[in-house]
């Protein structure tokens, strides 16, 4: 058996080559850095102490610097202890990566579940509730506990009460691995995990036999293309010649100013034409200087 650390991430969806869609929960799966060797010989057990994720000296206690200085490494938020046969073969300071699954491995997961509170006995247990009309005396209550007779003097051990529901250990047993990637660090993991986002949780194989284990089809890598600029043509522009044509330009009238508006007209002079002398006028002195002879 063998086991590694990870966080639990979020849930998404993969896709095979031929269509098939696996909803897949992805757990971020860093390198686990072998801080104790547990022998049978000194502790009685096989099993090795990892840690997870660096923390910096000076946020870590004497006991944190101590581990970390015998295995050569800085301290960790996480430590775990993971059992398992394959896990002996791992000496002090040893890295633990995620390719130690592959594709179409099945797994165990163990998380803590998420804390719902304080919570009756409908919401914790499932009970079935009570009529719903007004004049049930019984809605959402805990049932009877039947102890007359068998326990008096208390409540049966396991009896299923009202009282604080979740963060506990919780194992989802015969997960499909579906892909791991060691240098990104993850692992797919076909299905739920239990347990919130971000919070810790153990991989380790699978303790049932599978008599039918599920193959793994290819996934479809979606790669985004970059998109390569186009080259730049530079065409040379001629200069064409276009004709000048002369246009005449009139004029414009000149506006008049309002003073020059109101002003009265100059009267143009009148020239008079000559007169032409009548006959009669030409003859009358001429007969006058005749009678005066």
């Amino acid at each position: 058996m063998k086991a590694i650390l990870g966080r639990k991430m979020g849930m998404t969806s993969v896709f095979a080559k031929d269509g098939t869609m696996y909803p897949v929960t992805v757990v971020e799966v860093l390198p686990n850095v072998v801080t104790q060797v547990k022998t049978i010989e000194k502790d009685g057990y096989v099993a090795v102490q990892v840690g997870y994720e660096d923390k910096k000296e000076n946020r870590a206690n004497k006991a944190e610097k101590g581990i970390a200085k015998k295995a050569n490494t800085c301290p960790h938020y996480v430590s775990a202890e993971l059992r398992g046969d394959e896990m002996a073969n791992y000496q002090l300071g040893d890295l633990i990566k995620a390719d130690l699954f592959q594709a179409g491995d099945v797994v165990d997961v163990i998380g803590t579940s998420k804390g719902h509170g304080y919570t009756g006995t409908i919401k914790r247990w499932h009970m079935t509730i009570g009529p719903k009309g007004h004049g049930s005396g019984y809605h959402r209550g805990q049932g009877s506990f039947a102890n007359n007779g068998r326990y008096n003097h208390g409540v049966m051990p396991g009896k299923h009460m009202s009282g604080h529901s979740g963060n506990q250990s919780a194992t989802l047993l015969n997960l499909l691995v579906v892909a791991v990637d060691a240098e990104k660090g993850y692992i797919l993991i076909k299905g739920g995990l239990p347990g919130a986002k971000k919070s810790i949780v153990t991989i380790r194989s699978g303790i049932k036999t599978v008599k039918n284990k599920p193959a793994v089809k290819e996934l479809l890598e979606r790669t985004v293309a970059k998109e390569e600029p186009a080259p730049e043509v530079v065409e040379e522009v001629k200069p064409v010649e276009t004709p000048v044509v002369e246009i005449p330009v009139e004029a414009a009238p000149v506006a008049e100013t309002p003073a020059e508006a109101d002003a009265p007209a100059e009267a143009e002079p009148v020239v008079e034409a000559p007169k032409e002398e009548s006959k009669a006028e030409e003859v009358a002195p001429a007969a006058e200087e005749a009678k005066a002879e």
